[in-house]
């Protein structure tokens, strides 16, 4: 088997569509069609059915595919092996967070980081996503969930306390609301994968039974942009919603959690300078930012 051509089937049985696979890839999809076509004939066998609804695996198929996660998990373990010889710090780093962290954090750090190493560019993805760093689809991850894959480096750079934040205007508006009340009469805004976790929403450790959902987002910066416009209250942590220009709700309240932020990284990868070099400012953008408060 092909290693190129093997990248395409891999790709297909991860992806909708032939279309989205090459895009992946960073091919063109007539480029995809003929690398799989080859795959097919070198085996003497039709590995994928064509349906309207996407590409399903044959028998074949399926007996190929072990084979083919073996072939790259050894080109992955060798890439990693030859990349740890690196001595100079240059080249291309992989980073992934969400999107508040990238705005406020990420983002100013990178700046300082080409400052000191010219020679490494960044790539950063936002997304709510845990893209897979053992198949190398992120070199650096700062995660609010800590993963549970063994084989990768962890370690928590923050622990931010969450509190409750409403905008001036909504205030005028809706006038403050009294923790007794389950904020009765008030319009929320929520952090859309919470509401699909939990029984109820609950608001800096206050049930929220009272209150109307008016608008459920899928990302934090989402929910702190829809506060600051006066949609109604929300959580974020406390350093966010005042860097906003938010008043916080009930400053002897706050969640119960507080925001963690995790760096993950291939353990192969901290003997790469270009990581270590992005990993020492980034961790340091997130865990030590002159506006972070100390917890109350």
């Amino acid at each position: 088997m092909n290693w190129d051509d093997t990248r395409i089937f891999l790709a297909l049985t991860r992806a909708p569509s032939l279309r989205a696979a090459a895009r992946s890839l960073g091919i063109d999809q007539a480029t995809a069609g003929r690398r799989l076509n080859a795959l097919e004939a070198e085996l003497g066998a039709r590995l994928f059915l064509r349906a309207r609804d996407g590409y399903l695996l044959t028998a074949a198929g399926e007996a190929a595919l072990a084979a083919a996660r073996r072939m790259e998990s050894a080109a992955l373990d060798l890439r990693t092996k030859v990349e740890g010889q690196d001595e100079e710090p240059g080249g291309l780093v992989r980073v992934t967070s969400t999107d508040s962290i990238a705005v406020d954090l990420l983002l100013p750090a990178i700046g300082r980081l080409q400052q000191r190493w010219p020679q490494i560019r960044v790539d950063l993805q936002v997304s709510t996503q845990l893209l897979s760093l053992t198949r190398r689809q992120a070199d650096i991850a700062f995660r609010n969930v800590r993963p549970d894959t063994p084989d990768l480096v962890v370690r928590r750079v923050a622990s931010w306390p969450v509190g409750l934040f409403a905008s001036a205007v909504y205030l005028e508006r809706f006038g403050m609301p009294q923790p007794e009340d389950e904020l009765r009469g008030h319009h929320l805004v929520a952090y859309a994968p919470y509401l699909e976790n939990a029984p109820h929403l609950t608001l800096a450790g206050v049930p929220a039974r009272q209150g109307r959902i008016a608008a459920a987002l899928p990302s934090s910066l989402l929910v702190r942009k829809a506060v600051a416009a006066g949609l109604g209250i929300g959580e974020m942590p406390l350093w966010m919603g005042e860097r906003e220009g938010l008043t916080r709700l009930w400053p002897d309240r706050r969640r119960a959690h507080d925001y963690d932020v995790w760096l993950v990284l291939h353990p192969d990868l901290q003997r790469t300078a270009r990581v270590r070099a992005a990993v020492e400012f980034l961790s340091a953008a997130v865990g030590g930012h002159l506006e972070q408060p100390e917890a109350v």
